[in-house]
């Protein structure tokens, strides 16, 4: 009786580590994303035009979360995964650093790069390398 408790156990644990090491959390699937070759250069591509798109819908005063950009939001989520929100949300957080830096009178790499003035495009062609 107690060697099927214990083999019921060992099994029961064998099955759950297996789980657990699947799930490794949104950079495992960020790494993946960009290990694949075929995959991670257009779907960061894909991301690039869209935040680029953003920019231009802003600027020309376009409605904010129109039917066509929400579609082309899902389709990119669609194809990658949390590795997408993930994605953008990084570089979100790397935008505000850049303001914050730049506020707080630090020079970035970025303000090197472009010099005193910059578009929102050319920054993210600066920040989003693909």
């Amino acid at each position: 009786m107690l060697e099927v408790f214990l083999m019921s156990v060992g099994i029961s644990l064998l099955y759950n580590f297996r789980k657990i090491k699947k799930k490794q959390g949104l950079d495992a699937e960020l790494k993946e994303l960009i290990e694949s070759s075929d995959n991670s250069s257009g779907v960061a591509l894909d991301i690039k035009n869209f935040l680029l798109r953003v920019i231009q819908d802003d600027k020309n005063d376009a409605e904010k979360f129109s039917d066509e950009q929400l579609a082309e939001a899902e389709r990119i989520i669609d194809r990658a995964g949390s590795s997408a929100f993930y994605w953008m949300t990084d570089i979100a957080a790397q935008m505000t650093m850049l303001a914050t830096a730049q506020l707080n009178g630090f020079p970035t790499n970025v303000s090197q790069e472009l010099g005193d003035s910059a578009t929102p495009e050319q920054v993210i062609d600066t920040v989003v390398k693909i």
